[in-house]
């Protein structure tokens, strides 16, 4: 038990960004000064601190009132002052918890100086009603911070705080800037993934080079954030975890993206965040300054659905993974490792009814078979580019594109045909409304003419959306191409076949099974680029124009790529 004079006067402090409104009069500060002044003049001794600064008066899980609580259970608080009411928090059912049953039960003094709540001179009558006059502002201010965030986010302006790699404009705090630090490391990650490198090698990577994770690297540049405060597990401000690695590669921000109400709260008192479904985001695209382009992340993202199934005994990642797929079914190869003879690796389908799947073929294709075909492949096609690169461009608009590029011409002049007539109809019912005004048209005829001006309006509307849209579509599929062609110029006389040629070059591989007997047994595949599709080479001088690879039983496969049919 403690002595009476080690006894202590607890000045409780509370600030949160919803108090900001009523100006200096909640300051910490302000509270310091008017609960320090009352404690001397009302001789209450031996006085200390508890202060949250920036917590919810509804969450009462704030380190500054937890210590406080658990001091009190310890036996070394005697009297708690606070302000007023609130300041104790604005949850009826905790505040009447605490002041009716908590502090009694520990006999502790409790005063709320400016509502005149002494639990010494007995009860107070209005205490309760104060209670739930503070639970109802709080009510009443979430209600309209909740307005305004669906406001603000229905207009584009980002409502959570700054992703890693990017911090408020000084100048405009609503708007994103790239952090080039952080951004460096962000566009670092995603190049390992197109890589290859599977997130916990990534993780692995970034302690070994002593890469600040971003809660450490926001400390180490003063900006505060929300979360924890000191270092993660290990002690060690390198440590990463593969879920930060995940949102990174996951998150749209990257691309210059807003992506608005990603997660919600059940109820003011319920500070938890909970994740929205997908198709309640509201997406603004282009609205900050991309970190990774589209086509990187669009990639990435397709690389990471590809490889999420579990890895072999062995964790032998291979590069075709999740690029291959059945012929038959669909579904894709799944890589393996032969045992005992783990020198020879393979593919198969995952959906073969020998592994109690349905499709009746195995698919089976060998990994350095894989790897020997695609590098002749890009070879071809290099070569190609650098004797013809004229007729390697036409190549990659194709017939099919540059029918595409008819219907272009077609949609365009049925757009401007369209907003022609938007324009003429607003006109006519203008018109219309000066004839109504003036009495040369009745309200009857006037009704009429009008609904069906809207009525034509609103199809019309509806249809250049569409068509806009199919515009842009093919705008961004000519961009693509040209983007494509510049990737190729970069892997000119490659020698070798690594996963980021593959993975910025290939979109997938569709695998036949198998046909023939001896010598005249052959395979063929389908291989889809990145944006552009399949593309039929034709035949170059300097290269063979397929892969022969001899099997174990001593039979040679001949591995075709073209175009199915």
């Amino acid at each position: 038990m403690n002595s009476q004079s080690n006894i202590v006067t607890a000045l409780y402090c509370r600030l949160s960004r919803d108090d900001d409104i009523q100006g200096d009069s909640n300051s910490i500060s302000n509270q310091k000064k008017l609960l320090s002044k009352y404690a001397k003049e009302y001789g209450l001794l031996n006085t200390k601190y508890f202060v949250d600064d920036g917590y919810s008066g509804t969450n009462f899980d704030r380190p500054g009132f937890i210590e406080m609580a658990e001091a009190i259970e310890a036996g070394y608080i005697g009297t708690v002052l606070v302000k007023d009411m609130s300041r104790l928090g604005r949850d009826y059912l905790q505040v009447g918890y605490y002041t009716d049953n908590f502090f009694p039960e520990h006999n502790v003094r409790f005063i709320a100086v400016n509502d005149g709540v002494d639990s010494a001179e007995g009860e107070n009558e209005f205490a309760p009603f104060r209670n739930i006059m503070n639970e109802w502002y709080a009510r009443d201010i979430s209600r309209k911070i909740r307005s305004s965030q669906r406001l603000r986010g229905a207009a584009g302006v980002p409502l959570s705080q700054p992703m890693y790699g990017y911090i408020k404009d000084p100048e405009n705090p609503k708007r994103w800037i790239v952090d080039e630090d952080a951004a460096k490391v962000v566009q670092y990650i995603y190049k390992l993934c197109i890589e290859g490198v599977s997130e916990y090698r990534i993780v692995s990577r970034l302690e070994q080079e002593k890469i600040l994770t971003p809660t450490e690297y926001w400390i180490s540049k003063g900006i505060r954030r929300s979360g924890k405060k000191g270092h993660s597990f290990k002690d060690s401000p390198y440590y990463w975890c593969k879920t930060t690695i995940n949102k990174i590669l996951n998150s749209r921000e990257y691309m210059g993206d807003v992506v608005n109400f990603k997660t919600y709260s059940k109820s003011f008192k319920n500070k938890r965040r909970y994740e929205n479904p997908e198709e309640n985001h509201v997406i603004f695209e282009g609205v900050h300054e991309a970190i990774i382009d589209r086509q990187t992340w669009e990639m990435v993202q397709r690389i990471r659905e590809g490889t999420k199934r579990r890895a072999p005994k062995t964790m032998e990642k291979n590069m075709f993974s999740g690029l291959l797929y059945c012929s038959d079914c669909g579904r894709k190869l799944y890589f393996n490792v032969n045992h005992p003879n783990t020198e020879l690796k393979y593919f198969n389908c995952a959906n073969y009814k020998g592994n109690r799947g349905t499709c009746n073929s195995t698919h089976y294709i060998r990994a350095d078979a894989l790897e020997q075909v695609m590098l002749l492949e890009i070879r071809r096609m290099t070569a190609f580019l650098q004797d013809k690169e004229e007729s390697f461009i036409k190549l990659l608009m194709s017939q099919s594109m540059q029918e595409a590029e008819k219907d272009s011409k077609r949609r365009a002049r049925e757009l401007r045909a369209m907003l022609t007539r938007c324009a003429e109809l607003d006109s006519l019912f203008t018109k219309t409304y000066e004839d109504n005004t003036s009495g040369k048209l009745s309200d009857e005829r006037f009704m009429m003419i009008t609904k069906r001006y809207d009525d034509e309006q609103i199809s019309l509307k509806k249809k250049i959306s569409a068509l806009q849209a199919e515009i842009d579509a093919e705008e961004k599929s000519k961009h693509s191409a040209a983007s494509f062609l510049q990737t190729v110029k970069k892997y000119t006389n490659i020698q070798e076949l690594t996963p980021t040629i593959l993975n910025e070059l290939v979109e997938k591989i569709v695998v036949y099974q198998a046909e023939g007997t001896g010598k005249g047994r052959t395979q063929r595949l389908e291989i889809h680029y990145n944006f552009v599709g399949i593309l039929d080479t034709p035949e170059v001088a300097c290269l063979p124009q397929s892969v022969m690879i001899d099997t174990r039983q001593g039979v040679a496969v001949e591995y075709i790529t073209r175009k199915a049919g």
